[in-house]
């Protein structure tokens, strides 16, 4: 088999099957495309082909979890994992077309030779498995009526109608189903080596036993039926190294795309700032998503507030936080100043420099939503997004300012305003 027989094959047929084998004999080692859920979907191997991780993928008909968090985050190309469950590497890669992660190609390294091939074979095959794999999957989608099929495709948005959503729901067993709160796992910080044992999808199936987990758009989403315990969430979290997020309650389960949704743009949000294993409640996190909704709307922001965020920007100066806060704190002195650990003189010098030097109105009630809204959302351009995170203590930033009260206080001029 060389490349010419495989895109004539490609070419001339429309079977995902020959292509696999196709590929297994180009590249002379055993074979498997599975698609973005994990499920395996081809494979070929030659007989008498030994190794329990690949034999248990096919079993199961689909990957561990295990095996998903190296696949998680590898969109941008291939790489060889070595795996303690079995002697041979693995080469992972994305099957990606038109744009879209439609699967991967798992390619058993026996010989040690894949290495030193030409990458142009590689990526030609891989573009030729995803057309096949993302053409006989939009077939697939049409007739398939698991529970997990249904859910799939109501999380993608495919129901545009509840009525007809309820009937497929009806026929998957998803009649009494009504989870009180979804929960979206990423897995990019869990590494394990082990594909054999498959152990957090048996904890979360141990622990939350109607939970019907399953691999959506590379992440684990798995359904509550009762208020979360976070005691538990983040001892599951620090075991696993996972990063989760709640969702806020959901009504029915037409509204899960919603949820979703919601629960995939806090996600985003939070994973550049936090590195670290967590779990979250959505609704802790309100406000937030609020200021992200309306970050391309800057030209709601008072001209005031634009003009001391940008002496912010230019001095390292701290008058939007100090805004926001007195804001938050209905004009109290003492609560901003134990908020931001600052003394009193400072706070009021920047209150002063505030009205005077940029008319703020801060006497004027019916601005106090204006004003709020303008210092939050210049903190979120000014970078500061943790300000808006319920679990970060709000403390004074980068450029942080001496106390200028001396001797009982008798001296007002800050050293830096």
């Amino acid at each position: 088999m060389n490349l010419k027989d495989f895109l004539d094959d490609f070419m001339n047929n429309d079977d995902l099957a020959l292509l696999v084998r196709d590929t297994y004999e180009l590249f002379g080692c055993p074979v498997m495309v599975v698609d973005v859920a994990f499920h395996a979907i081809s494979w070929h191997r030659p007989a008498g082909f030994d190794d329990r991780m690949f034999q248990g993928s096919i079993d199961r008909g689909s990957l561990t979890y295990e095996t998903g968090s190296f696949l998680v985050g590898s969109e941008t190309g291939a790489q060889f994992v070595t795996l303690e469950d079995s002697p041979y590497q693995r080469r992972f890669s994305p099957l990606v077309t038109g744009g879209a992660l439609v699967g991967y190609l798992i390619l058993v390294d026996v010989h040690g030779a894949l290495r030193d091939r030409d990458p142009q074979q590689f990526s030609q095959v891989e573009s030729a498995l995803a057309k096949q794999l993302s053409l006989e999957s939009s077939r697939g989608s049409q007739t398939s009526s698991t529970d997990e099929a249904v859910l799939q495709s109501l999380l993608e948005g495919k129901f545009v109608d509840e009525s007809l959503f309820r009937l497929q729901a009806e026929a998957a067993g998803l009649g009494r189903f009504a989870p009180k709160h979804l929960a979206l796992v990423n897995l990019e910080l869990y590494r394990s080596t082990n594909w054999s044992e498959n152990a957090l999808r048996g904890t979360l199936l141990d622990i939350f036993p109607r939970s019907r987990p399953l691999i959506h758009n590379g992440s684990v989403v798995f359904f509550l039926n009762s208020a979360p315990d976070m005691t538990l969430f983040h001892d599951i979290c620090r075991q696993f190294s996972l990063r989760v997020v709640i969702s806020a309650p959901i009504g029915t389960l037409f509204e899960l795309p919603r949820v979703y949704a919601a629960a995939c743009e806090l996600m985003e949000c939070l994973l550049p700032h936090m590195p670290h294993p967590f779990a979250v409640r959505a609704e802790a996190y309100h406000a937030l998503l609020m200021l992200r909704q309306l970050a391309p709307r800057g030209d709601l922001v008072l001209p005031q507030v634009r003009a001391l965020a940008e002496r912010d920007a230019r001095e390292q100066s701290l008058y939007c936080l100090t805004l926001y806060t007195y804001l938050c704190c209905h004009h109290s002195l003492q609560e901003t100043c134990a908020a931001l650990y600052t003394h009193r003189n400072t706070i009021l010098y920047r209150i002063h420099r505030m009205k005077e030097d940029f008319d703020i109105p801060l006497d004027e009630a019916d601005q106090h939503l204006a004003l709020l809204l303008s210092s939050a959302m210049m903190l979120m351009e000014l970078g500061q997004v943790k300000r808006f995170f319920p679990e970060e203590r709000v403390a004074d930033g980068p450029a942080a300012e001496p106390d200028i009260a001396k001797n009982g206080g008798t001296s007002h001029e800050p050293q830096r305003p």
